[in-house]
């Protein structure tokens, strides 16, 4: 290892980490879009038990980091002071409607990838040029134009991060120390792991006990990969968790500009994550060359890769990204995008249903819109 840089080093580790990630992803069908289809239409919270026991051992694995002061979560861009309220809601709601339309989300497509979807390789590609031209090209323009102009600067409030914490110790004058932080993160991440084991059919499942565990103590892993390994006065790697659409993005422009580029932490992690899932698939004989099987199902996933790319960078990150890796760090904008990225996928599901039975496009948005929202209302 001596002759490979920090970076290179730490990427190489992030590749090994990322092929458990993506064989285990592939072995128990781990899908947050599918989670939130089971709930919506058949009513199963066994996936959904299996994401949200994941986030919390994100949780308590993370915040263990934060409060040995072993890996600086606090100068992550999730727990930035530069609050960006409409990035969250509109990036959050675009993503969720777009891994919809794209049957599934960033991370679910590059298990797909290496599972031999060709569909999942042309949502990927532009997914991630999309994300490109969002953090670095055209669209860029409008992130910063317009998107960014609605940023809060929490600062101005006396806030040093957008911790939970944070927030309760300004809104209710206790002192944010260590006991606070830990009391959130035992509040949060306990929480959710408690609501998952009380689902039956998390319970009972191996597949999705693993998943749970696999998913959320990778996140954990990366943390440490980053934040701790990584850590070099001389060649520093930025903390990062595990998050799947501007490291596709990066990707792209990786493999164009290769005699030119270097690799790191996430283009390497895209690449392990296929390779893991690839390993599933022919280790267990179900690799299977798949295409799309009409002109409308490639033009819904297209229209869907763009929004993912698009709103996956503008919210700053996946159901991955900020759903389990910033949900990790107690990010309000972590819990504000994952709000809005379950909205608009449960949204875009029973409006497609609707519109099967030949509902009007508008009363099928106001509808479901209205059932989302107010759940407990009996269907007439």
């Amino acid at each position: 290892m001596s002759d490979l840089s920090n970076i290179q080093y730490i990427s190489l580790l992030g590749f090994f980490l990322a092929i458990i990630f993506g064989f285990v992803a592939a072995k128990t069908n781990f899908c947050t879009m599918g989670a939130v289809s089971d709930l919506v239409n058949i009513g199963s919270k066994g996936r959904l038990g299996a994401w949200f026991f994941a986030a919390g051992v994100a949780i308590l694995g993370a915040q263990y980091l934060l409060l040995q002061d072993m890996v600086a979560l606090n100068d992550t861009m999730y727990l930035s002071t530069n609050f960006a309220l409409v990035g969250y809601i509109l990036g959050g709601f675009l993503f969720g409607i777009g891994m919809t339309l794209g049957a599934g989300c960033g991370q679910r497509n590059l298990v797909r990838v290496g599972g031999g979807n060709l569909k999942s390789v042309v949502v990927v590609i532009i997914m991630g040029i999309t994300a490109y031209m969002t953090m670095r090209g055209l669209l860029a323009v409008v992130r910063i134009e317009v998107i960014e102009q609605g940023n809060v600067n929490l600062a101005d409030m006396g806030m040093e991060t957008q911790s939970l914490a944070q927030l309760v110790s300004a809104a209710f004058g206790i002192q944010h120390g260590y006991s606070l932080q830990l009391a959130m993160a035992l509040l949060v991440g306990l929480g959710l792991m408690l609501y998952a084991l009380k689902q039956e059919e998390f319970r009972t499942s191996f597949d999705n006990i693993l998943a749970g565990v696999v998913i959320g103590s990778s996140v954990v892993a990366a943390w440490y990969i980053t934040g701790v390994v990584g850590y070099d006065d001389f060649d520093p790697v930025a903390p990062q968790g595990l998050t799947f659409v501007g490291p596709t993005g990066n990707t792209v422009s990786y493999l164009m500009t290769f005699t030119g580029a270097e690799i790191n932490f996430g283009i390497a992690v895209t690449f392990g994550m296929i390779l893991g899932s690839f390993a599933y698939a022919i280790s267990t004989g179900n690799f299977r060359i798949e295409t799309f099987n009409s002109k409308s199902e490639m033009q819904a996933q297209m229209i869907g890769a763009v929004l993912m790319g698009f709103g996956g960078v503008i919210s700053f990150g996946c159901t991955i990204g900020q759903g389990v890796s910033g949900l990790s760090t107690l990010a309000m904008g972590s819990f504000i995008t994952l709000a809005m990225i379950f909205f608009g996928s449960a949204l875009t599901m029973k409006v497609q249903y609707q519109m099967m039975d030949e509902e009007p496009f508008v009363k099928a948005v106001t509808s479901s819109a209205a059932e989302i929202l107010n759940p407990f209302k009996k269907a007439e």
